[in-house]
């Protein structure tokens, strides 16, 4: 095994890979330290999970489940790119593109009807979603931003849009009916297995067996009423209408992988009442499937005139839609994996609560974020800029993440415990002595849910936060709601922990409305905060504050100290930039920023250093960090437009800064001897490789495929330089 696994992913961060690892590892070779892939990208796991299909030479190992090996023991040390949580459009789309390269896979079945195709379909929904996070992250989360980021951002702050006290921007909740007002939850006093049935009026069918929790973990359970979702989303595009703003939904279909997608074709369903009604038969047997999107619902009626007249009209009447692509008219609801609500909230809140049109210019929305759990965070937030106007990234202060999330921790709408229910009647959660842990009365088409957290993992939580707070000495909230039945129960955990280490007057515990509010006004004043929350609320305010604080999620330290004592390296919090690729593909200039992937190498170096008593490697890692203050400082990070720097030029930069810090450190004189001339090579050949990176741009290119990329062609495209690539080898 190699002594640092760098992990194989998709789009953007895969492609700046092919220019960026070969760096690595021949920097990294210098120390006696290897790096190694590992292949977690969608295509690899599509392949690893059908070898039966596949020739000899085309089967690929489980990777993933490699890592998830590797990530229990103290050895673990893994740098994990951002990849692919995937929809079913993009799920279809990748297995198409591997039929197209030659793979027989089997189409993945929309509808299975046949034991097989019902075999086939489990198989394909292990890969939907946020199915590589769960498995990699044995530890809790670490985010926040590096001191010398934090600095680049408050010296050369980001453009603010600007918030007005009478903007109609606002966010729309359900008042109940939802996950967060149905939730229930209770804390088990012994190790038990459980079921989840479903009793109706002509019997009980078992919805889920075989689970298994140990004592001390908290199991929740709840459910979104159907009917009071549609009534709720008629409403809302009604008030829209009335408001003069645009209609927004705002969902997570990639992370809640079961219950948001159905939430999201409710939107669709809603949106387009009138066709649904007039055409329900028609559109179902023409395959339409609203929870995939406007997009797909378009492509599968088309050349049916009738449909498409009545389309155009319902969206003609309806208020005009959020875009993902005004010029390609590309709608908020066109694909359920296009909106992801951490990304899309702190974007809008940026721009001064302004959206895109199908006109091409900016407009208020109307927020639709159906369950009102984490809602008001962003409806606080916005409440907030309305009435103190944005923020100042030069003197904002920072908020940190402290988040629950080790051994899959309220992974909430993506766990095989969430269902939508065929019929009425009541669904229970049963313990196996009988007792009858959670239960509710349901209607047919309603979303029932369950999700748990582990007391070790809780317990590691609480004690990363009092590290972190010792650490930092800041303002420090726990974002719980003594109101809302699971956070109850987490409370009953913090407040022992913290009064049995002496620091309960450190730690403040809020709800998320209350907690939202009181970081703004503390990073107004200049002043730090730690934000200490579980799994979603990670996610979501790792994106939040850092898009208003840096512009951009992804230069993020994201550190996941593994339980078992390995180290897990994220690189930021931001996705896998789709629309980076496409600017790649037509024009062979890539944006994507680097910046996280540098943070967490010199974070991985580190640990190795700590773990494996290696000297070089702290040289190395200590070397890196001058390198990325070095990209800061001299502006070396790429540009969106086409030529000019980009992507591959910031790597040369990198291993030129990188390559002269090594040279002169006086720790390890091998290491200063093995550079000097490296460095030397990068800065005398400056205007040859600066010149062959931007001839290479301007163009089409061709990469062999876009889930999967061709290797020799990426590597080509990535690599365009000679004179560097002779340089690194």
């Amino acid at each position: 095994m190699s002594d640092i696994i760098y992990t194989k992913v998709d789009e953007a961060p895969e492609l700046a890979s092919a220019s960026f690892l070969p760096i690595i590892q021949k920097f990294a070779a210098a120390a006696g330290v290897s790096v190694g892939t590992k292949d977690i990208s969608l295509a690899g796991r599509i392949l690893a999970t059908f070898p039966e299909h596949l020739k000899e030479d085309q089967r690929q190992s489980d990777d993933l489940a490699e890592l998830g090996r590797l990530v229990k023991t103290a050895e673990a040390n893994v740098i994990k790119l951002p990849n692919i949580s995937a929809s079913v459009p993009q799920l279809v789309a990748a297995v198409k593109e591997l039929q197209a390269q030659g793979y027989a896979l089997p189409d993945y079945p929309e509808s299975p009807e046949t034991d097989a195709e019902k075999e086939i379909r489990a198989k394909y929904d292990t890969l939907k979603g946020s199915a590589v996070n769960p498995v990699l992250r044995e530890g809790n989360s670490d985010r926040r931003a590096a001191k010398a980021v934090k600095s680049f951002a408050q010296n050369n702050p980001h453009r603010m849009g600007e918030w007005t006290a009478d903007s109609k921007t606002r966010v729309a909740s359900m008042s109940g009916g939802d996950f967060f007002s149905n939730e229930v939850s209770a804390t088990l006093d012994k190790e038990t297995g459980a079921k989840i049935v479903l009793e109706t009026a002509s019997g009980e069918t078992v919805l889920k067996d075989g689970l298994s929790y140990p004592a001390g973990t908290v199991v929740d359970a709840t459910f979104m009423s159907a009917a009071k979702l549609d009534a709720f989303l008629a409403e809302e595009i009604e008030k829209t209408k009335a408001e003069g703003t645009l209609f927004s939904l705002h969902m997570k279909a990639t992370m809640m992988k079961v219950s948001d997608p159905i939430i999201f074709g409710h939107a669709v369903k809603a949106y387009l009442a009138p066709v649904f009604e007039k055409h329900g038969d028609a559109l179902k047997e023409l395959g339409v499937n609203p929870n995939s999107g406007l997009g797909a619902l378009m492509a599968n009626v088309a050349g049916n005139d009738e449909i498409m007249d009545d389309i155009k009209a319902c969206m003609d009447s309806r208020p005009p839609m959020y875009m993902v692509d005004s010029d390609k008219g590309i709608t908020n609801l066109h694909v359920p994996s296009d909106v992801i609500i951490d990304a899309s909230m702190p974007a809008l809140i940026r721009a001064g609560g302004k959206g895109w049109g199908p006109d091409g210019k900016e407009a208020d929305a109307n927020c639709v974020i159906p369950d009102n759990s984490y809602a008001p965070v962003y409806d606080e937030a916005i409440n907030f800029f309305k009435a103190n106007g944005k923020l100042n990234p030069a003197t904002a202060g920072t908020v940190q993440n402290i988040g629950l999330m080790a051994q899959k921790a309220e992974e909430y709408g993506s766990h095989p415990t969430t269902f939508e229910l065929a019929e009425s009647g009541t669904v229970k959660m049963i313990l196996d002595d009988g007792t009858v842990l959670h239960s509710h009365k349901v209607e047919a088409g309603d979303i029932w849910r369950s999700a748990s957290a582990r007391k070790a993992p809780i317990e590691d939580w609480v004690n990363l936060a009092i590290d972190r707070q010792k650490a930092e000495g800041c303002r420090a909230i726990f974002w719980l709601d003594e109101n809302r039945a699971h956070d109850a129960e987490l409370i009953a955990y913090v407040k022992p922990i913290l009064e049995a280490k002496g620091v309960a007057d450190k730690f403040e515990i809020m709800a998320p409305r209350e907690a939202t509010r009181a970081s703004l006004e503390t990073i107004t004043k200049g002043e730090n905060t730690i934000a200490i929350t579980g799994n979603v609320l990670r996610d979501y305010l790792t994106d939040l504050f850092p898009i208003l604080e840096l512009a951009t999620s992804a230069k993020m330290l994201s550190i996941v100290k593994l339980m078992n004592g390995g180290g897990l390296f994220e690189t930021g919090a931001g996705g896998s930039a789709p629309k980076h690729v496409q600017q790649l593909m037509e024009e062979n200039h890539l944006r994507w920023d680097s910046l996280g992937e540098f943070c967490a190498l010199g974070e991985s170096l580190t640990f190795l250093a700590d773990a494996r008593d290696n000297a070089k490697a702290r040289v190395l890692g200590e070397a890196v960090d001058a390198a990325t203050q070095g990209i800061l400082d001299n502006d070396r990070s790429p540009s969106r437009k086409v030529g000019e720097p980009d992507n591959r030029d910031s790597h040369y930069w990198f291993a030129r800064y990188w390559a002269e810090a090594l040279a002169a450190q006086g720790d390890d004189a091998e290491l200063a001897s093995h550079f000097a001339p490296i460095a030397e090579a990068l800065a005398e050949n400056e205007e040859k490789i600066v010149s062959e990176l931007a001839a290479a741009q301007g163009k089409a290119v061709d990469l062999g495929g876009y889930f999967h990329t061709d290797d020799a062609k990426t590597a080509a495209v990535m690599r365009p330089s000679e004179t560097l690539n002779s340089i690194i080898g």
